[in-house]
């Protein structure tokens, strides 16, 4: 086998591969003696059918597997000898199209390397992390919030008319054709006007009623309710008003605090301010990370390959076109063309991301098993019911475990950098960060 270097030009590199005839031959005959023992023919026992009858009978479909192992054998040891990574699929053909069998092969490979990654210093990354902390402000704001949530009713003055949000306690009779069906009646009910725990439209009617009042409901069951026998049919309920109360926040106190499984009220006050700081340390890292993207894309110059710019630029192009055309869901529009604008963005975002990989593979970052796990299930609680399917899909898809694995990987390079840089911190108010991450969402 002969490789020969025809191009070598910046980061894009071209090989011709000669492959001679004797070699896919040697090749052929090793397939074929590997083969023998196990081959069974008519007229001849396990193990004993010629070898020449062999390559008759299967030599040219072993041909094909023969060429096929060995240029992908002469690239493997290429890639291993030289220290060249490819930054996409080399692209390979086939030169002398005229090929015959007892001819040596000729293949052109070319691709662009990926170039080699500077290091970095990161004792000179000078980073600002920002720090909140949950005042008595933002305390009892959750804590008024969680009264709210944790409603409790208090009786409307006599003569009051229920309205949205109310709870109407009452009895009712729920009859079909005049007959009360099983399952239909109840007393003292208490039913949240607006809650849609009842049939559509059932909640609607109840609307204005005063206690003491009697009033009937008509409603139809849905097509698709559970109990056949009522599935589709008018029903009336007779209600009889025993009480209209108002919705009230609850009482912040001890018992609120047990509501929410803390021991006291204190105790729910440090459990609110260690979650708003948790809140806020997630935001102020975003912050930090986006400085030290941007410090890294000047801290270090080195080429970049063409093919990995131009697909990258023109997924931006792509994804903002949709952005701006949402009533678009498939693929099914004119050439989407990339600007200088996302060609710009392109570049930012191979530099970054090529340096990140680089840093991490020196650094020996790795996700783990479990890591990727909990990102599994956390993207797998986005469909309801269908969690099983879901892990089988990304079982059997590397594509789909490397879109959840990039951005752990991603993270955990940026945490390396982040424990081996300059960081200084620097406590602000909620609303200073606030803007800052606004800032972020406006670049």
């Amino acid at each position: 086998m002969q490789v020969t270097e025809t191009l070598n030009e910046g980061l894009k590199r071209g090989y011709a591969i000669t492959v001679s005839a004797a070699e896919l031959d040697a090749k052929v005959n090793e397939k074929l003696a590997e083969a023998q023992p196990d081959v069974e023919m008519k007229g001849f026992r396990k193990g004993k059918v010629p070898m020449a009858l062999l390559k008759k009978q299967f030599g040219q479909r072993l041909l094909g597997e023969a060429m096929q192992e060995t240029i992908d054998g002469a690239m493997a040891d290429h890639f291993e000898s030289s220290g060249d990574r490819p930054a996409m699929q080399p692209e390979v053909k086939m030169t002398n199209e005229d090929w015959k069998e007892g001819d040596d092969i000729a293949v052109d490979m070319s691709y662009e390397a990926l170039p080699e990654i500077p290091e970095v210093d990161m004792a000179k990354l000078k980073l600002e992390r920002l720090v909140v902390k949950a005042d008595d402000a933002a305390v009892d704001e959750t804590l008024n919030s969680l009264a709210e949530n944790a409603q409790d009713f208090k009786a409307r003055k006599k003569g009051s008319k229920a309205k949205d949000g109310d709870q109407v306690v009452m009895n009712f009779v729920g009859k079909v054709d005049g007959e009360a069906f099983e399952g239909g009646s109840a007393e003292d009910y208490p039913l949240v006007l607006g809650s849609n725990s009842f049939i559509p439209g059932f909640e609607e009617q109840l609307v204005g009623v005063k206690a003491g009042e009697e009033k009937a409901v008509t409603v139809s069951f849905p097509e698709d309710y559970q109990a056949e026998n009522l599935a589709g049919k008018e029903a009336v309920f007779d209600c009889t008003i025993k009480e209209v109360k108002e919705p009230v926040a609850a009482e912040i106190n001890d018992d609120l605090a047990t509501k929410y499984g803390a021991e006291d009220l204190a105790g729910l006050k440090t459990q609110i301010a260690t979650q708003l700081e948790g809140e806020y340390a997630g935001a102020a890292r975003a912050v930090m990370k986006r400085a030290l993207l941007d410090q890294l894309d000047t801290a270090v110059s080195f080429e970049l390959p063409p093919s990995l710019v131009e697909a990258e630029a023109k997924q931006i192009a792509h994804q903002l076109w949709h952005e701006e055309n949402p009533d678009v869901e498939g693929h099914d529009h004119p050439e989407i063309e990339a600007t200088k604008e996302h060609t710009e963005l392109a570049e930012r975002r191979v530099r970054l991301g090529l340096l990140l990989a680089d840093v991490g593979q020196k650094a020996e970052v790795e996700v783990t098993d479990a890591e990727m796990s909990q990102a599994v299930m956390a993207q797998a609680r986005q469909y309801p019911g269908q969690e099983r399917q879901f892990f089988e899909f990304v079982q059997q898809n590397p594509q789909m475990q490397q879109q959840l694995r990039a951005p752990l990987f991603e993270d955990k390079v940026v945490d390396h950098i982040v424990e081996n840089a300059t960081v200084k911190d620097k406590e602000i108010s909620k609303d200073d960060l606030q803007k800052a991450v606004e800032a972020l969402e406006e670049e």
